[in-house]
């Protein structure tokens, strides 16, 4: 990823609305959510909402598609990874305890995404 790509998604993140929706696409995984249900979610009108879905969108950090009458949004976890690999790519300086309790996180993240309870 090149800085002006993370500078853009990293942007399109620094809003309270919009990354409470990239956090629920997040959470509802790979097959996303009707832009309705999202509204309702996050309590925000459609037009705010699109707007925000639009300028993730530009960012690449969310996809959608239709489904009947729906548009479905979901988020691109490939370019979520891409921003946090790019972040983290010099981390630590030489000292990697200084990141372990990072990635103790993503490990947990993984396991509680992939654990069936």
């Amino acid at each position: 990823m090149e800085m002006k790509d993370a500078v853009t998604a990293l942007s399109a993140l620094a809003h309270q609305g919009r990354l409470s929706a990239f956090r629920l696409l997040i959470q509802a995984g790979e097959d996303g959510l009707p832009a309705g249900a999202l509204a309702r979610r996050l309590d925000v009108p459609a037009n705010t909402l699109s707007a925000s879905l639009s300028i993730l969108a530009n960012a690449g950090l969310v996809e959608s598609r239709r489904n009947g009458r729906s548009i479905i949004y979901s988020a691109r976890f490939d370019k979520m990874t891409d921003l946090l690999g790019y972040l983290m790519q010099d981390c630590c300086g030489g000292a990697p305890e200084i990141c372990g309790s990072l990635a103790e996180m993503v490990l947990r993240s993984q396991c509680a995404a992939l654990d069936p309870v």
